[in-house]
């Protein structure tokens, strides 16, 4: 377990419990006690947990984490979930991809595609608000980017409010992924941060084609702010490890679900 993994399952470990404690940390990860203090350091700096005397208190801002930690979660699942998505996109296709770990993944699995790369001039466009994406794929001569504009949100990379409105108004997509940090059959798709949820709002409705991306440990689940309707959701694309019963329910309401 390299230290952003350890980092991660630091933190999902105190959001589960609420408080931990080091020595108990450092038994089940099997590190000395004095890694587990500075991770939980470390951590603290970052203002993710508040330190205790002999261990550490969650705060609430664990439950919206910066991106570089989300990567070390499900990171397996995500990166088929990637791969299959990028497997559905046509060559000459408008594509859009908000932020998040699971649609980085979808654009590292685009920039690699033989039958795209293999060319010089753009075979697809697509168009993003998540400045890490707009960086990986700029250099892809075989992709064209189209960077919405905004304000940038720390934690995602994502740009969001009024600026990152003014371009999505004027364009079509043909296919848009939107990550998600919820999705639940009755509800539809949320995210924590109610500016990403705006954008990514706006991008489903530009978009003739909306795909959830989810990784099974967000299926069922609810955040603070809604990104869309089940109703408006064409396709959820997850991993096998998600509920037969959940997965039932969003075919039910007309969703086409694909686990990987």
């Amino acid at each position: 377990m390299d230290r952003y993994e350890r980092l991660s399952t630091l933190l999902d470990i105190l959001g589960q419990r609420g408080k931990v404690d080091v020595d108990d940390l450092a038994e089940e990860l099997s590190v000395s006690a004095a890694t587990i203090r500075r991770d939980l350091d470390h951590l603290a700096e970052q203002q993710l947990l508040t330190r205790t005397r002999g261990g550490a208190v969650a705060n609430n801002v664990a439950y919206d984490l910066p991106l570089r930690y989300k990567t070390a979660r499900h990171a397996s699942e995500k990166e088929r979930i990637g791969k299959a998505a990028a497997a559905l996109v046509a060559r000459g296709s408008v594509v859009g991809l908000n932020g998040g770990t699971t649609t980085t993944e979808i654009a590292r699995a685009l920039a690699i595609r033989p039958d795209l790369s293999a060319s010089e001039e753009p075979a697809l466009t697509v168009v993003t608000n998540a400045l890490n994406i707009a960086n990986e794929l700029a250099v892809r001569p075989h992709v064209k980017i189209v960077v919405t504009g905004g304000v940038a949100r720390p934690q995602s990379f994502e740009l969001i409010g009024p600026l990152a409105t003014r371009i999505l108004d004027e364009i079509t997509l043909d296919l848009v992924f939107l990550g998600v940090d919820a999705v639940d059959p009755a509800d539809g798709a949320y995210a924590h941060n109610e500016g990403e949820a705006s954008i990514n709002r706006l991008m489903a409705e530009r978009a003739r084609r909306v795909a959830v991306i989810a990784d099974s440990s967000k299926i069922g689940m609810h955040a603070f702010a809604q990104i869309c309707p089940t109703a408006a959701m064409h396709l959820l694309i997850t991993d096998a490890g998600a509920s037969p019963e959940a997965l039932a329910a969003f075919t039910a309401e007309g969703v086409e679900v694909h686990t990987v």
